[in-house]
């Protein structure tokens, strides 16, 4: 059994997509609780698409793309909270964002002519991060990672009481828009390994899987950051030793994962 383990951390491109996709499927999962519990659960999706598309358009131009898409998605993800909050239909706007940035991707290649690779935006290529990529990885997941415990408090009182937070604090748009800064560096760095059409199920299926299995917040947040990261590690190992592909696996791990913890919500609901 051990064996089993231990052999695949001989390949150097192993270790270092397995410390950057647990990294990112680590501060995915503590995001993806509040976005979850808001009832965000798409934004991930929506934003994906984005990236992607200006991805796309950014090596259509020449551009370095994941300069461009960071600054680009953030500004889509803090559109998508003010659309929802001054009432527009949440889901609705983030199915036509999610279209209209894949499209744009998509329109931007075919008129370029550039040698784009679809594929390791789309579908994800975890095991193909360099070590030279390695360090942003970490660095950019160290950053969310901080900055999210310095603002757990704010984020916890906007995620079950707003209108008590805004009462409390006249910074309650600072936070909202720092919540979804973070969602938007996730998406973008997570585009490259588990892909976009397959990043926002890392801010998902944790989550809610963790939602099912808890009565506290605290509690919840603990136990989707350890199902996020253990999906993340069993999908990768999986991935390995049957030649399937890594982000694939990684979301079909989370979607099994999510299927137990159904069952046992609903046994301990029964009980």
């Amino acid at each position: 059994m051990f064996e089993l383990f231990a052999a695949p951390l001989a390949y150097q491109f192993f270790v270092t997509a397995l410390v950057c996709g647990a990294s990112i499927a680590l501060v995915a999962a503590l995001v993806g609780t509040h976005l979850t519990l808001k009832g965000f659960s798409m934004l991930g999706d929506g934003l994906s698409h984005v990236g992607f598309g200006t991805v796309a358009v950014a090596a259509a131009v020449g551009a370095a793309p994941l300069s461009v898409a960071i600054p680009v998605v953030i500004l889509a993800a803090f559109l998508l909270l003010r659309l929802a909050s001054g009432g527009a239909r949440a889901d609705a706007s983030v199915a036509m964002l999610s279209a209209a940035g894949l499209a744009v991707g998509v329109v931007s290649v075919s008129l370029s002519g550039t040698n784009f690779d679809l594929n390791s935006y789309l579908f994800g290529s975890v095991l193909a991060v360099s070590s030279a990529e390695a360090p942003v990885v970490l660095f950019v997941c160290g950053a969310v990672f901080l900055i999210y415990l310095l603002c757990y408090p704010a984020f916890f009182s906007l995620t079950f009481d707003e209108e008590f937070f805004e009462a409390q604090t006249a910074h309650r748009g600072f936070f909202r828009t720092t919540l979804s800064a973070l969602s938007a560096v996730i998406v973008v760095v997570g585009m490259q390994s588990v892909g976009a059409l397959l990043i926002s199920a890392l801010l998902i299926f944790a989550p809610s899987s963790a939602a099912r299995l808890t009565r506290s917040f605290r509690a919840t947040v603990i136990l989707s950051a350890l199902l996020g990261v253990l999906s993340f590690v069993v999908g990768l190992y999986l991935s390995f030793y049957l030649s399937l592909p890594a982000g694939a696996s990684v979301v079909l791990v989370g979607a099994a994962v999510h299927l137990v913890s159904l069952a046992l919500g609903a046994v301990k609901k029964r009980r």
